[in-house]
This record gives C-alpha cells, sequence and structure tokens, in this order.
C-alpha cells in the first residue's frame, strides 16, 4: 500500500499505536470482564487472518508503528502464529515494535514461535498468585499454566510486563507481594483500575479500588520515585527502590489520561473504536471487504480521526449502576 499522510485527529494528537484484536474468544472467564455464559461471536463475523493481515499494512501505511495483538484471548485463535510472523516482517519497514497481551494459558506452548517471529515484550493478566483465588476470579483452575507460561517467555528472552487489575476485597492486600514477586523474577507490574465494560454478575462498584488508594498503601511498603519511562501507553510509572523494578499506574477513573492518546483499537469483527470508553466507531470490515478496499479504508481511516473524541468518561458512582458502555473488553480488545 503507498505511504500517505499519517493519522492526525481533530485535536492534533498523532495516532501511532493500534490495539488490534484477533478474536473476541477466551479460555477465561474474569469475573470483571465477562459472565460466566458469554456468548462469542460466529466465526463467520470476525476478520479472516488476511484481512487482519492487510488491516495492519493499512495501518503502518498511516503511520503506526507500534501495533499489540490482543482478544479476547489471541493464543486461542487457530494459526494466529502465522499472522504474526507476517507482521514480524513488517518490523523495521514502518513498523518498530509487535506486542502481544495474553492471560498466558498457552504461552509455554508459543513463547519461542513469537520471539523468533520478531515480539520481543509481552504483556500478561495476572491477578493474583494464590491457587484458589486464581480458580475463583477467572473460573477456571489455571493459574499453573499461567506461570509455566511466564517461565517460558523468560526463557524465551521475552520481556513480560504483569497486568494487575485491582480488585477491593479480592486482591488488595495481595499487592504489594505480587509486586515484590513480579519484581524478583525480571518482570515489570501495572496495576490497573477495573473498567465499566459490560454486563457481569458481580457489581463493579463493589470490585472498584482507586489506585490513588492503592499507592498510598504501597509507599507504607515501598519508596516509589516517578520514572522517566514511557512505553507508548497511558501508563505512569515508578521506580521501587526495594525491588529494584518498575510499577506503573493505569487509572481511567481517578486520573484522566486522554491529552497525550495515541492510539486507537479494533474489534476481531473490524470495528475501530476510536476510544475505548467511548461509543464512536468506523466499520473497516466494511471497507475490507468493498470493491476498492484501499481507498474505502483511507476514507474510513479518515472519519475515525473525525470522531476520535477528547477524551473518556468512565466512571462508577453507584452500586447497581448499568455499566458505561455494554460492550465487553474481550469484544474491543483491551
Amino acid at each position: 500500500m503507498t505511504p500517505t499522510q499519517p493519522l492526525v485527529d481533530q485535536f492534533q494528537r498523532r495516532i501511532s499505536y493500534l490495539r488490534l484484536s484477533v478474536t473476541d474468544r477466551c479460555d477465561l472467564r474474569c469475573a470483571y470482564c465477562m459472565p460466566e455464559r458469554q456468548t462469542f461471536l460466529p466465526r463467520k463475523e470476525v476478520l479472516s487472518l488476511d484481512e487482519l493481515h492487510q488491516l495492519a499494512l493499512g495501518f503502518i501505511a498511516r503511520g503506526v508503528s507500534k501495533i499489540r495483538l490482543t482478544g479476547g484471548e489471541p493464543l486461542v485463535r487457530r494459526d494466529m502464529i502465522e499472522l504474526v510472523r507476517a507482521l514480524g516482517r513488517q518490523i523495521g519497514q514502518g513498523l518498530e515494535e509487535l506486542t502481544l497481551t495474553t492471560n498466558g494459558t498457552r504461552l509455554a506452548e508459543f513463547a519461542d514461535d513469537l520471539a523468533a517471529a520478531g515480539v520481543r515484550r509481552v504483556n500478561v493478566s495476572l491477578d493474583t498468585l494464590d491457587r484458589a483465588k486464581f480458580a475463583a476470579l477467572t473460573r477456571r483452575d489455571s493459574l499453573p499454566q499461567v506461570l509455566e507460561g511466564l517461565m517460558a517467555a523468560r526463557a524465551a528472552g521475552l520481556q513480560v510486563k504483569i497486568n494487575t487489575v485491582a480488585l477491593k476485597g479480592v486482591n488488595a492486600d495481595e499487592l504489594p507481594d505480587l509486586i515484590a514477586w513480579a519484581h524478583g523474577q525480571r518482570f515489570d507490574l501495572t496495576l490497573i483500575e477495573v473498567m465499566p465494560l459490560g454486563e457481569v454478575e458481580a457489581d463493579r462498584f463493589d470490585q472498584y479500588l482507586p489506585l490513588d488508594t492503592v499507592r498510598s498503601a504501597l509507599e507504607a511498603r515501598f519508596t516509589l520515585t516517578p520514572s522517566p519511562h514511557r512505553s507508548g501507553g497511558p501508563a505512569r510509572y515508578f521506580d521501587v527502590a526495594e525491588t529494584g523494578g518498575r510499577l506503573g499506574l493505569i487509572t481511567p477513573l481517578t486520573n484522566n489520561f486522554c491529552e497525550g492518546c495515541n492510539r486507537v483499537r479494533v474489534s476481531a469483527t473490524g470495528q475501530l473504536y476510536a476510544c475505548l470508553g467511548g461509543t464512536e466507531q468506523v466499520d473497516l470490515r466494511a471497507a475490507l471487504r468493498s470493491e476498492d478496499p484501499e481507498a474505502q479504508l483511507e476514507l474510513a481511516l479518515g472519519e475515525a480521526m473525525r470522531i476520535k473524541p477528547e477524551r473518556h468518561h468512565f466512571a462508577i458512582r453507584v452500586a447497581g449502576a448499568a455499566p458505561a458502555l455494554a460492550r465487553h473488553m474481550s469484544l474491543t480488545g483491551g
């Protein structure tokens, strides 16, 4: 595809980061993410691997230099590694970094292949090291597989960052030890506030733990110094003197981070969400399947830049309130 103008929204933010979902399916059922009996999309609605590749090339041509593959759980998609290899060949050809977010259950199987394809970093979701608590939270007894996957990723030379959702009454008391463990394994760790996306059985008001509260508690044990490190995402980082590691905080509710937003998300069905916390979207699948995909994709991406909002409006205000958005994170992509 012929290079064209970079993607710049109406607030003069340059979009250089694509989070591309390859499936809405997942082999876990995390209580804050989806209901136990989640209904997944019919396969015919999901973009093919060729379409995902074509879409990624279109974004690279418009100046996107970082792509994160997400889900659902990306590694449950059959032949997913072929897409990783195809995109890996774009590194140095406009693409600077290819990364992956995973729950880790299949990481032991794919860590070597990911590294060989050009992936250098992975984010692994892990909210507890307590096996019984993990099974209750994810509704699957898969902690041993996740830990095996983490060790395999490290052995393959992948940089690992743990993503941990801070949950009141679930893992709040475990967070200092989880941080110390992660740093001892040479993993970074980022804490995330629970996001009000999609209906789940639990009440997110009961789950919500503000990270300013968590930070105050952590400072009773650790010395946290603001770090200049940036990963291209919304996290603010701190160096932890006692562990020698790095801690990230993602605070969509207590500290809006939208002024520097450089990213868009595309679902496995080809819907571009201009903002994780908004309803603004553009149908890229229709563009890809049109008679002139290249021209229609150009028009669709231009529309996405026009409608991208200045900021999200996430809020968790009262118990029993409906989620901010009806769609689940597994559909949007992490």
